[in-house]
């Protein structure tokens, strides 16, 4: 009796694309789960002290903004900002629907984000980037310029503002709720 075998599924054609803050809502759209980015220009930097202190109001512009989940190490001679992984996104969840409402495009973490989130990146047309937290010292080779926007007394968790040049990450939830991680679960689970 001959095997059936199981027909493997096609992997993932990553696009790479070039993100300018501030993003449009048509920029955010075309992005997929699955793409690499390389962003070039102004981010932003908080964790969660920073988040439960300013809420639902930033303490920048947040029409288009990106958000990353970080909080850097001291920078060492010649570099402008030091070590920068990403930190859990899921700390971030419970203030993410309102940041998206008033206008935040993409944040950057790592590990998976809670229903609520992705139903509000549908609805506000948002996505989710990750970077691997094993690639910090290499980040920092991306930030140009740090400087400290908002609550300079919680020290490395304060709000930063970085000039980035190719900062790679990857589009794990897009606008329309492709799920990475979930797609990644369905396939190896079989």
């Amino acid at each position: 009796m001959a095997k059936k075998i199981a027909k493997k599924k096609k992997p993932l054609k990553a696009r790479t694309i070039k993100l300018v803050p501030p993003l449009s809502d048509k920029a955010v759209a075309a992005l997929k789960a699955g793409d690499r980015v390389l962003i070039c220009g102004k981010i932003y930097a908080a964790r969660d002290s920073a988040h439960k202190i300013f809420g639902k109001q930033p303490p920048f512009e947040p029409e288009g903004a990106i958000l990353y989940y970080a909080s850097p190490t001291p920078a060492r001679k010649g570099f402008a900002i030091g070590s920068i992984g990403p930190t859990t996104a899921t700390r971030m969840d419970p203030f993410t629907p309102d940041l998206l409402k008033v206008g935040v495009k993409i944040t950057i973490g790592k590990g998976r984000r809670s229903d609520a989130v992705k139903k509000a990146m549908k609805k506000h047309n948002a996505a989710y980037l990750v970077v691997p937290g094993g690639a910090a010292a290499a980040l920092s080779k991306h930030v140009r310029r740090s400087t400290v926007l908002a609550y300079p007394d919680l020290g490395p968790e304060a709000v930063l503002e970085l000039d980035v040049m190719n900062f790679p990450a990857i589009v794990a939830i897009d606008s329309k709720g492709n799920d990475l991680f979930e797609e990644g679960r369905k396939t190896y689970e079989k």
